[in-house]
């Protein structure tokens, strides 16, 4: 596979100062050396280390990679302490973060097998944004149309149009609207030796509410 350029580097963003110290840790915890760990996520051992030192930031399907390679979520990378055994999760108290371009809100509880999140895909293209891992996914579109690309077969779906498919087949997500596409997305967190994922990599940032 293809390891994206580096973006520019520059100063962690607000909600992000504890990233890299966190994907350490996770790593450690995991018994994963970092040429392992590295390998599971497809990145190279140098970029994942630029990630744990702080000199470059992940993206959102990144941030979901290192999430299910290292058994947790991404909202556990990020910092935000929801009550685990609150099944309610208010809107007022879901706050959109930005990761290269996509919008995303934790709509999920902490600590859970799964994480539901909604998201807002932009309509650039995306590249060779393909992801493979263990697991299942579950998208519904909320509003604007989604190019939904597994394995050879290319897809779109309009607004109440759903998708749920295995996520070890080669998939991508692209807005086929022009206002880009915003959806509901689950999946399941799966931590697997198997796992591997060939993602772009941009610097993300907290929006205010």
């Amino acid at each position: 596979m293809t390891e994206l350029p580096d973006p520019p580097s520059g100063a962690a963003p607000e909600g992000l100062s504890t990233v890299a110290p966190r994907l350490r840790d996770l790593r450690r915890r995991s018994g994963l050396t970092l040429e392992a760990a590295a390998r599971r996520v497809g990145l190279s051992p140098a970029h994942l280390s630029r990630l744990e030192t702080g000199q470059r930031q992940p993206s959102l399907p990144m941030l979901l990679a290192l999430a299910r390679t290292y058994g947790t979520t991404v909202s556990d990378l990020l910092g935000e302490t929801a009550p685990e055994r609150d099944p309610i999760v208010r809107a007022g108290r879901a706050e959109p973060s930005e990761a290269g371009g996509w919008t995303y809100w934790t709509v999920g509880g902490a600590g859970r097998a799964m994480q539901a999140l909604r998201v807002h895909v932009p309509q650039r293209v995306q590249g060779d944004l393909v992801r493979v891992h263990p697991g299942e996914e579950w998208l519904y579109v909320l509003t604007g149309r989604l190019r939904l690309t597994l394995g050879e077969a290319v897809h779109v779906l309009d607004p109440g149009d759903a998708a749920h498919f295995d996520s070890l087949v080669p998939h991508r997500l692209a807005a086929a609207s022009r206002d880009g596409a915003e959806l509901l997305f689950v999946h399941t967190l799966l931590q697997s030796g198997a796992a591997e994922l060939c993602l772009g990599d941009h610097a993300p940032h907290r929006r205010g509410g």
